[in-house]
Order: C-alpha cells, then sequence, then structure tokens
C-alpha cells in the first residue's frame, strides 16, 4: 500500500501522514494553554527554590524569573505563538524562556519532571476554580436571601408531588435553597481544603536525588503541605474528579430550582415575572415570553456531570504512577468549570431580576384545600381527636366542599357540624393561609418570623 492510499484512508486532514496523526493525538497545547498563568507560577516558585538551595546560581534564578514574567506579559498580551510541534504548555513556555534568556533556561527543569509539573498546574487551576465557585454561589445565597427577606410574609402554595400541600411563605421557599447551595458552598470548601497538597519535586515519579525544599515551593504557590507520596502525588487527579462531582450537585440543585422558574413564569402559575435580560421572544408567536436562561441553567447538568463520568472512566484503569491517558483529564474539568460558573451567573442574575407576584400567589395558596392539614390539628389539638379520626373527618369535610365547588374555609358552620358536631366558630381561626403559616413556628417552619431569623443567620455567615 503507498503512503498516498494509506493518507486517503486516514483522511484530508492528516494529508502529512502518521506524524501528522500523532502530533495531532500526541498535543495538548490547544486546551492546556489555560493553565499558563499556573504553570508560570509553579515554574518562578521552581526556580526561586533552586536558588535558595544552591542547586542554580541566584543569577540564573533571577533570569528565569524575570523570564518567565516576560512569558506570561506575552501571553496575557495575546502577543505569545504557541506551538502544536512543542505538545504542551509547559515546552511552549520554556522554549520561549530559552528564546528570552539563554542557556539558563535549560536549568529551570532541575529535580522536577512533567509529571509532577503538570499535576501542580492542575491543581493550582482547579483551586482557582474553587475559589471562583465559592463567590459565585456566596453572590447567588445573597440574592435568595434578598427574595427571602423582603416576601418572608407571602403566602404561595407548597408543593408536593407538583400537587398543593400546605401553605407556606415566599420567603421559606427561597430560603430552602439558600439551604441548597450553602452545602454546595461546604463542599467547594472541603474539597479545596482536601486538594491543598502541592505535588511539585515528586519528579517523575519517585522523587529526586537533588536537595531541594519541597516545603518551600508548596508554601510559595499558597499549598498546606507538600503531597506526602511521590507516586500519588503525579498519579492522583482525584481533586479534579471531586471539583466535577461538587460541581456536579451543585449543578442539580440549580436545575430544580431553573424548573421552578420555568414552571413559575408560565401562563398557567404566573407566580414570576422573569425580566427581559434573561428571557427571549419566539420568532413567529409575538406573545411569548420565554426562559430560556431557566431552561438552558436546567442542561447544564448533563454535560457538567458527564464531565464526571468521562474522567472516572478515564482514571479507573490505569496503573501508578503517570500515564498518557490522563492527558484527557482537563478538557472535561475545563469545560465543566466553564459552565458551571456560566449557570450561577445568570441564576443569581434571574434571581436578583425577578418578581414575584404577589397576589397570584396568595390566591394559588389557598386553593386546593391546602389548609386541609390546619383542620385536622385544630381537630386533635381543640377536640381532643386521635389523628387518625381528625384526618378521616377532615377528608369528610374535603369532600363535601369539593362537591360543592367551593374550599374548606367556604363552608358554613352548619355544613361542618354535620360531619362532626363539636366544630365551634374558632375552627376559622386556622383555615385562613395566613393563619396557617403563623402558627408553623418550629425551628425551620414556614412563620415569617422563621423567615426572618434564618435569613438573619445566613446574612451573618456570608457577611
Amino acid at each position: 500500500m503507498t503512503d498516498t492510499t494509506s493518507n486517503q484512508m486516514w483522511g484530508g486532514r492528516f494529508a502529512a501522514g502518521p506524524d501528522a496523526i500523532m502530533e495531532a493525538i500526541n498535543a495538548s497545547i490547544g486546551f492546556d494553554r489555560r493553565m499558563a498563568a499556573q504553570d508560570i507560577a509553579g515554574s518562578r516558585a521552581h526556580a526561586a527554590m533552586l536558588a535558595a538551595t544552591g542547586i542554580v546560581s541566584d543569577s540564573d534564578a533571577e533570569a528565569m524569573r524575570e523570564g518567565l514574567f516576560t512569558v506570561l506579559s506575552e501571553i496575557e498580551a495575546g502577543e505569545f505563538r504557541f506551538s502544536t510541534a512543542l505538545e504542551d504548555i509547559h515546552m511552549n513556555v520554556e522554549a520561549r524562556l530559552k528564546e528570552i534568556i539563554g542557556a539558563p533556561a535549560g536549568r529551570l527543569h532541575t529535580g522536577r519532571s512533567r509529571n509532577d509539573q503538570v499535576a501542580t498546574d492542575f491543581r493550582l487551576w482547579v483551586r482557582d476554580q474553587l475559589d471562583a465557585a465559592e463567590q459565585a454561589l456566596r453572590a447567588l445565597m445573597r440574592a435568595l436571601v434578598a427574595q427571602a427577606e423582603a416576601g418572608a410574609e407571602w403566602v404561595m402554595p407548597g408543593f408536593t408531588h407538583l400537587q398543593t400541600a400546605q401553605p407556606v411563605t415566599w420567603g421559606h421557599h427561597m430560603m430552602a435553597y439558600v439551604e441548597m447551595f450553602g452545602r454546595d458552598l461546604s463542599r467547594v470548601r472541603d474539597a479545596r481544603a482536601r486538594m491543598n497538597e502541592c505535588p511539585l519535586g515528586a519528579a517523575a515519579l519517585a522523587g529526586t536525588s537533588f536537595p531541594i525544599d519541597r516545603e518551600m515551593t508548596a508554601r510559595e504557590l499558597g499549598f498546606d503541605a507538600p503531597c506526602a507520596n511521590s507516586l500519588d502525588a503525579v498519579s492522583d487527579r482525584d481533586f479534579a474528579l471531586e471539583f466535577l462531582s461538587v460541581a456536579g450537585i451543585c449543578a442539580m440543585h440549580l436545575s430544580r430550582f431553573a424548573e421552578e422558574l420555568v414552571i413559575w413564569s408560565s401562563a398557567q402559575f404566573r407566580f414570576v415575572a422573569l425580566s427581559d435580560r434573561f428571557s427571549t421572544g419566539s420568532s413567529i408567536m409575538p406573545q411569548k415570553k420565554n426562559p430560556d436562561a431557566a431552561e438552558l441553567i436546567r442542561a447544564k447538568v448533563g454535560r457538567i456531570f458527564g464531565a464526571n463520568v468521562a474522567l472516572m472512566m478515564v482514571m479507573k484503569g490505569l496503573p501508578l504512577a503517570y500515564s498518557k491517558d490522563m492527558q484527557e483529564d482537563k478538557e472535561q474539568v475545563f469545560d465543566a468549570a466553564d459552565n458551571l460558573m456560566l449557570a450561577l451567573a445568570a441564576m443569581e442574575g434571574m434571581v436578583r431580576d425577578m418578581v414575584a407576584q404577589k397576589a397570584n400567589l396568595e390566591a394559588a395558596a389557598g386553593a386546593g384545600f391546602s389548609t386541609a392539614t390546619d383542620l385536622a390539628d385544630w381537630l386533635v389539638r381543640v377536640l381532643d381527636m386521635p389523628f387518625r379520626e381528625a384526618h378521616h373527618v377532615t377528608g369528610a369535610l374535603v369532600a363535601r366542599a369539593e362537591a360543592r365547588g367551593c374550599d374548606l374555609p367556604d363552608l358554613s358552620l352548619a355544613e361542618m357540624q354535620a360531619v362532626h358536631g363539636e366544630i365551634d366558630a374558632s375552627v376559622y381561626d386556622v383555615l385562613g393561609v395566613h393563619n396557617s403559616v403563623a402558627s408553623r413556628m418550629s425551628y425551620g417552619g414556614t412563620a415569617p418570623a422563621q423567615v426572618r431569623m434564618q435569613a438573619a443567620r445566613w446574612k451573618e455567615r456570608l457577611g
């Protein structure tokens, strides 16, 4: 078979033959250039350590550090020329450093390997994403707390199975999501603390014979300590998997809220009005205002969770220590981080802009026999009725109201007494939705006073 035939089989994109194919599959510079700032930070810390331990001269180390700063400036200015032939961000930076400072650039790689270098860069990048996620979550939670405070007394239907269950307050519903995102915030912080160990100095897999100071480089890069095992240091990607897991749970919470916003903004509910900034129109139906931002947030969990599964599959069969498979770790994480941050920012914007339709919420709160549980509780509390009997009596009253086409508060006292003769006029005090929510004063309940207490607690925690 001729080379020409072989090239045609591989496809026109690889007209240069197997060498071009190998370069394309082997190179990572197309995506790992995103770690340029982290790579240069790690190299500057490494150069300073090499000088401090006498492995290189102070003058060479200073030349490296200044040259690396120049490289970073070129990258940030968009003036740097990345080369696929140089495979990755590490070799691209080192090659340019040699052009700038000459021979001293060749000493930079003393006492390290690309294995520990990429592990360090990736940890630094993921750590930056966790820090960004923390700030985005805090901003979203503040927006939700503001909504909760504004609507601490506004009544709305609470649902189970998407069926009217009991009245709750708008503030209580908002605070439920504060609790969810608060757990996400806790997971972000927990993941950051666990991954904050430095692989630099583990070298290829076994450490190095040079008298390096790993404590120094760890400190300079903001890590709590060096990784304690060189094999694990270069082969661990748990930090990336944990980030993806945290991101997936957070995206699921965002998706649940987005689903409610889609429902609530529909013509059938009209619980909220979303701003034009986060909605779109229809190309043919002029009356439409589509909650596209919420729908897109709802969809993000698929690709973020998919990234977690993909990386888990990459890692599941790898023996220690480093394998080239690990080059497939970054694109999934980069994509997930981008989409998580976009979803968090969009949700914060929607929450800040959305306007709860108080009158519609209140009208819906009293529908669907939502105070039936309050009636049953009243029968237990006032008439000392066993709850199961109270449940039966309440069911009979609901059936009577349903037959009449009215709600429970619309039944006359005579109609109620026809079901149970001991019911008196004080029952009407618990059948109003405002009385219902006000009575739910148990810790974590929907009563306005409880909502305000929880909002104040979170405001203090969020600062």
